[in-house]
């Protein structure tokens, strides 16, 4: 039977300051803003799409970007690694390129067989990966400022931090078509595809703090579905394991429904089907500040309350 939840669709997070976090993500990083929007949800806040030349589900980090937001605290509850996927020789240029932007890492470690990566942590206290690995077929960014045999392809996986394991992995195996992969010490490697960008880890740290929600957090993750007739049916399955998952809503570029997982963990899960292009070419993509139609009349009271933002591409360029 083919599986209603194809992967991973996407990670939001929240920050502290817009132009601080574009820097990082399509600056240091190289990743394209291929969506400028707002927060549907709190309309004078903006939300930051980045990901590869067209957002496919996978390679997408959003950001919710609250001026001065107070920096939380990672911990169990929550989603506290975000792995992204790069070529498997192509961790030197990264640690240099870390280096000359003074960002910290830690030295290279190895998790499981073709799998080297370093940890490091955004300008909020976001905790990173880059993953070198030679399973990862998809292409990054091919027109940004890091050359194409170094640019990041996508997602590589998640980390969850949790109490324990079961619950967590019970609901991914039972209802969202996830299989265990690997597993070592108190770590657990669930997936849908079996494929780099798709991996969901389950760390066991029951003996450490909660997390507390502020910049530097991530918000929620979502997983990918086709279209809105498999979430329809996710939803379906879901509601018997006894979740409280909200109605379908129309987040523009997907549609989306809600829920928490057992370990405290805000999941979603989105449609795959409308994408970016929705309402920019390609060649435009994050360009404009793009409003859904709802909010098109309060278009220059948001845009005066906005700091405008534009990357400076000279000073990210290799």
């Amino acid at each position: 039977m083919k599986n209603k939840i194809t992967g991973l669709h996407h990670v939001t997070a929240l920050a502290s300051d817009t132009k601080k976090n574009l820097d990082f993500y399509a600056g240091i990083l190289g990743l394209r803003m291929v969506k400028k929007t707002i927060n549907f949800d709190a309309p004078d806040v903006y939300h930051l799409y980045y990901g590869d030349e067209v957002g496919n589900p996978g390679t997408i980090m959003t950001f919710f970007p609250y001026t001065g937001l107070v920096r939380g605290r990672k911990g169990k509850g929550q989603l506290t690694v975000t792995s992204f996927s790069i070529p498997e020789n192509s961790l030197d240029y990264w640690m240099k390129r870390l280096e000359r932007f003074n960002i910290p890492f830690e030295s290279p470690q190895q998790r499981f067989d073709n799998e080297v990566f370093i940890y490091f942590e955004d300008t909020d206290g976001l905790g990173i990966e880059l993953v070198a690995n030679n399973t990862d077929t998809r292409k990054g960014f091919t027109y940004g400022q890091i050359p194409i045999e170094y640019a990041v392809k996508g997602f590589y996986g998640v980390s969850l931090s949790e109490e324990g394991y079961e619950k967590t992995a019970n609901l991914l195996m039972d209802k969202m078509d996830h299989k265990l992969i690997s597993q070592k010490e108190n770590l657990f490697r669930f997936s849908a595809s079996g494929k780099a960008g798709d991996f969901v880890d389950i760390i066991c740290l029951p003996d450490s703090l909660r997390g507390v929600g502020g910049s530097g957090t991530v918000h929620h993750l979502a997983f990918a579905t086709e279209n809105d007739q498999s979430q329809k049916e996710v939803r379906e399955r879901l509601l018997t394991n006894g979740l409280n998952v909200t109605p379908m809503l129309d987040r523009q570029y997907f549609h989306s429904i809600y829920f928490r997982e057992p370990g405290g963990i805000l999941f979603e899960v989105a449609t795959s089907d409308i994408g970016f292009t929705l309402d920019e070419p390609k060649e435009h993509l994050g360009e404009s500040l793009k409003l859904p139609s709802w909010e098109e009349s309060n278009r220059s009271i948001i845009e005066n309350g906005l700091i405008p933002i534009q990357l400076n591409i000279e000073k990210f360029h290799d």
